[in-house]
């Protein structure tokens, strides 16, 4: 008999993990509970690290960093239990023990995945939370920095931003989205005129493949290191850290923000928008926002015009006046600031704020959201006739929102095939469809609004294939069978997202993970 003197709170720890399993009760997982507490305890980090159900840090964690709400619900599937490593030994040791004990696992870094694949599966499964992975070292003589995939983009520009004013990354608006999922898949942003994607500045990375194993981009190889920038990394392995490129800014940058109504001209304004990614310099980004709003009683529609420039305010009039006279900006519309406060204000946070909101995890506005989310990109200029055909729909009451990103300039230069992402040269600008989701009838009525104006531009984007964005992920494309996953059935959703060079990523993944043990509903099979 073991006395009680003799037992270290560790060891009492894993006994209480051991006699809790019959809890969980699926698949096997007092084995997978033992080879996960003699694999983390080693680190003496077995407190921290497993939170298992019906506990109050397994509760507290899960809810954490779930942006999405329509996936908190009580039908929702939940993980057998959360890891949550603070090195990258515990992730190695997750993987090893979950494919060794038949579980799946789901890489949370910032929890923004649209469909929330990265903390639910309808088999049972482990979330892998990286959070705790969240170092940011900056290297300005260099010009690059390594950032571990659990850091958001609002860590990574904080982390810049005290390095350097005239520094900064080509990275997303969002400041609470995890650069392991956004670089993996691309990453949009509003420096992505002037130097691509956030995936095209990518230059090194860490990743645990299948085996366990820690590879570096050497050890992996140029065509997995290829797959990962844009073929989202859920699909190969677990990223530890991206090592990137940063990229130069000037001193003073300006933003504005102007809307626009019906009243106000807004349709022949978005209608010349569409020609601004061609015409206008690749210093100057101008994304737009179009939702149903209120002008006193009257039922209107509102188009927000939100803009960051590289050079100072006198330029920027100068050249909107050449390129875009429509929008009709004024010297009051502009504010001339610094990158970081450009980054701030664009998102989401007060203008002015401290730099300090940026290491927040929490939503800008500090409510999350249930909603549904699908994306086009667009070709051709849409006529001013057919925009009037859509306004119908954002007159409906409870309407949801339509926001237009910009392509053009460094993004037409960029070969499709030289990264994973695809949707280059051709492409005018990406669109993406919000729509809020409520509780009971609310919800479906939600989902027919979304889907009636994605049927509604169906004229108006891209065919053969219709596409997509990965970041943006819609399930409605198509999903996998999870048990056994067809190349050619994942083809229907695989070619929307990534067109020529979805057969790459699945001639990649048998090479990588021919077992196919990191999978999901829309994750790229083994050919």
């Amino acid at each position: 008999m073991v006395s009680s003197s003799s037992v270290t709170p560790v060891l009492l720890f894993l006994i209480f993990l051991v006699t809790t399993v019959s809890s969980i009760a699926v698949q096997d997982d007092e084995s997978l509970l033992r080879c996960l507490t003699q694999k983390l305890s080693s680190s003496n980090g077995t407190y921290r690290t497993l939170h298992i159900p019906n506990t109050t840090s397994y509760t507290r964690l899960l809810l954490s960093s779930i942006k999405n709400l329509r996936f908190n619900s009580s039908t929702t599937p939940k993980p057998v239990l959360i890891v949550a490593p603070s090195d990258e030994t515990q992730v190695q040791a997750t993987v090893i023990c979950c494919r060794k004990h038949g579980f799946q696992v789901r890489v949370r870094s910032g929890g923004h995945d649209y469909e929330g694949l990265s903390y639910v599966s309808h088999e049972p499964f482990v979330v892998l939370d990286v959070a705790n992975l969240r170092a940011v070292t900056i290297d300005i003589e260099e010009g690059t920095a390594w950032v571990q995939t659990g850091a958001t983009l609002g860590d990574l520009y904080y982390g810049i931003s005290e390095k350097s004013r005239i520094h900064a990354f080509a990275g997303g608006m969002c400041p609470t989205v995890g650069t392991g999922g956004l670089i993996s898949g691309g990453g949009i942003g509003t420096l992505m005129r002037k130097f691509g994607l956030a995936a095209d500045n990518v230059i090194e990375a860490l990743l645990v493949d299948a085996e366990g194993r820690i590879l570096d981009r050497k050890s992996m190889g140029e065509d997995l290191f290829w797959v990962i920038r844009g073929g989202g990394g859920a699909s190969f392995g677990v990223i530890l850290s991206w090592k990137i490129r940063l990229v130069p800014v000037p001193p003073i940058v300006t933003i504005f923000s102007i809307s626009r109504t019906l009243e106000e001209g807004a349709t022949k304004i978005l209608h010349r928008w569409q020609y601004f990614p061609e015409k206008c310099h690749e210093n100057l980004f101008i994304r737009t926002l179009v939702q149903g709003a209120y002008d006193g009683s009257k039922r209107t529609l509102r188009a927000t015009f939100d803009s960051l420039f590289l050079g100072g305010s006198a330029e920027l009039l100068r050249l909107t006046g050449e390129c875009f006279p429509e929008l009709g900006l004024k010297a009051k519309d502009c504010q001339e600031t610094t990158w970081i406060d450009s980054a701030i204000t664009l998102g989401g946070y007060s203008s002015g704020s401290p730099r300090e909101v940026l290491l927040s995890r929490e939503p800008p506005s500090g409510v999350k959201a249930s909603f549904k989310a699908k994306s086009d990109f667009v070709k051709n200029p849409i006529s001013e006739t057919a925009l009037e055909g859509l306004w119908e729909l954002f007159l409906e009451q409870g309407s949801g929102i339509m926001v237009w990103e910009p392509l053009g300039g460094k993004m037409s230069e960029i070969a499709v095939h030289d990264i994973t992402f695809p949707h280059r040269k051709g492409n005018l600008y990406n669109v993406l469809y919000l729509m809020g989701i409520e509780d009971g009838f609310g919800a479906q009525k939600g989902l027919d609004w979304i889907n009636r104006l994605y049927d509604q531009m169906t004229p108006h984007v891209s065919k053969h294939p219709r596409t997509a964005y990965l970041n943006y992920r819609d399930l409605d494309l198509g999903i996998n069978g999870l048990a056994k996953p067809s190349y050619f059935k994942s083809g229907i959703w695989g070619l929307k997202y990534f067109k020529g060079n979805f057969k790459r990523l699945a001639l990649v993944k048998a090479q990588v993970d021919k077992h196919n043990f990191f999978k999901n509903e829309q994750s790229v099979p083994p050919f």
